[in-house]
């Protein structure tokens, strides 16, 4: 029998089977999503304390087909923690399971529980001076379960590798209420499918990921982190070759922007200070982790004087402490902010394989500019290490968003037509959530999108598991 999560039958169902306070009234903040494009809603708000807990609402749900959307920091950037449409869902919030488990700092793990804080993943392995260095803006709010459920990505991906790379083991409830105890911390364990990597990056459509056993490294004695001015993307690229090739496998991030973010910042958080007077065309932020007894301001020093000689570089600024290093760094991260605060037509978080960024750029650029009397702008900025850009294309000056709606999904569709041209991704990091389900239905391998359509039918037949996130929502 089917039910809605407002009947009083299912509502006293969970009742009689929960302890007093996992369900909860639902605030508005568990409704809404960074960029304001969906208002979700809930039948029910339900925030277990433990793993059983989780099991026994998924039973529960599973036995009535009620819709469940898993809620990890609702940071989110394509809409997967949010249902607008058709019945209103049980939402589960993981926040209240948030332990760290145990730190084991001699194997270079952590077992966290799902709705740990990125932020106090990075502090509780950084008390056994150790380093968890999954790291992006949304670090403060964003949860671990909700960071592996979409294979988070962020700027340490060049050395250390996405959320994927960073985990070794999951345990998590499937739509039925089983449990699967997965917690290893084996770095080998070759007996059959990785179940593993099938959970990491599903968007909350297969399960519940309710603990995760993630990997840890050795805290870089140095960092080293300078801002050099590139005569172009070419040159940056070049740059970064060069970086590897001089300073090795310490390159921890190298990121890419453009001017436009610049005076977006400028205009828009003025308080924040940038390393020259005239926003440069083309910039690179270049951090490095060395090991004790390098010096990071003379490697970066030697790594300019190479660039400089070899024309890949015209200026630069080069962090001499801590607190440098925290503002060149602080310029980077609120390129987001700027970008949110002047309000996208459309945003791009899109990958291409590295050596065609270049020609991504020259050909995007133009052909958003043949758009709409070319008034429009693009803000291209990213992790130029591991290919992913964030494309995101504005209004002209003195307009807002508003003016260009009947524009948008043709500037999208410009955009993801040359991301496939190129042999690229719609989506690097951020997810499919509920933006990108037709996009992927449109750019999507056909075999890829009916092997994810079998294994979603094989765990969840009922189609209760973030029903409208990935893939189209099953008719129930």
């Amino acid at each position: 029998m089917s039910y809605t999560p407002a009947d009083p039958a299912f509502a006293a169902s969970l009742t009689a089977a929960l302890p007093e306070g996992v369900l909860a009234p639902c605030e508005p903040r568990y409704l809404e999503e960074p960029r304001g494009r969906y208002r979700g809603q809930a039948g029910i708000l339900a925030k277990p304390g433990n793993t059983e807990q989780v099991a026994t609402l998924l039973r529960a749900a599973n036995a009535t087909r009620v819709p469940v959307v898993p809620y990890g920091g609702g940071t989110g950037l394509v809409g997967g923690q949010v249902k607008p449409e058709g019945v209103a869902p049980l939402l589960i919030s993981l926040e209240r399971m948030s332990k760290i488990r145990a730190v084991y700092p001699e194997e270079n793990v952590i077992l966290a529980e799902a709705g740990a804080i990125l932020a106090d993943v990075q502090a509780a392995a950084l008390a056994q001076h150790r380093l968890f260095p999954l790291s992006l803006a949304a670090e403060g709010t964003a949860r671990i379960g909700g960071n592996l459920a979409t294979n988070a990505g962020g700027v340490n991906v060049l050395r250390y590798g996405n959320a994927r790379e960073l985990c070794l083991g999951l345990e998590a409830v499937l739509p039925s209420g089983e449990i699967w105890n997965g917690l290893t911390r084996l770095r080998k364990d070759n007996t059959g499918y990785d179940l593993r990597n099938l959970l990491i990056g599903s968007e909350g459509s297969l399960g519940v990921i309710t603990a995760a056993a993630l990997k840890l490294s050795p805290i870089p004695a140095q960092q080293g982190v300078a801002h050099f001015v590139v005569p172009s993307p070419e040159a940056a690229m070049a740059l970064l070759a060069l970086a590897r090739d001089q300073l090795g496998e310490v390159v921890s991030a190298f990121e890419l922007m453009h001017r436009q973010g610049l005076d977006f910042l400028a205009r828009h958080l003025p308080q924040l200070r940038q390393p020259f007077a005239t926003a440069p065309e083309w910039s690179v932020l270049i951090d490095l982790g060395l090991s004790r007894g390098q010096d990071p301001v003379q490697a970066l020093s030697d790594l300019f004087e190479a660039a400089l000689e070899a024309g890949l570089a015209e200026d630069g600024v080069i962090a001499q402490s801590k607190a440098q290093v925290e503002a060149l760094w602080a310029v980077r991260e609120q390129i987001p902010e700027a970008n949110r605060l002047v309000g996208s037509i459309s945003s791009h978080d899109i990958s291409v394989p590295i050596s065609a960024i270049p020609e991504f750029i020259r050909r995007g650029g133009a052909a958003i500019a043949a758009l709409g009397g070319g008034d429009m702008r693009v803000n291209c900025f990213g992790h130029l290490g591991d290919g992913n850009l964030h494309y995101n294309v504005f209004p002209g000056h003195g307009k807002s968003r508003q003016d260009y709606e009947g524009l948008r999904e043709t500037v999208k569709t410009v955009v993801h037509d040359l991301v496939l041209e190129m042999g690229g991704s719609f989506s690097a990091e951020h997810g499919v959530g509920r933006m990108k389900v037709t996009d992927l239905q449109r750019y999507g391998d056909p075999v890829k999108v009916a092997m994810m359509r079998a294994i979603k039918q094989a765990l969840d037949p009922q189609g209760i598991m973030n029903p409208g996130a990935v893939l189209p929502a099953q008719e129930n």
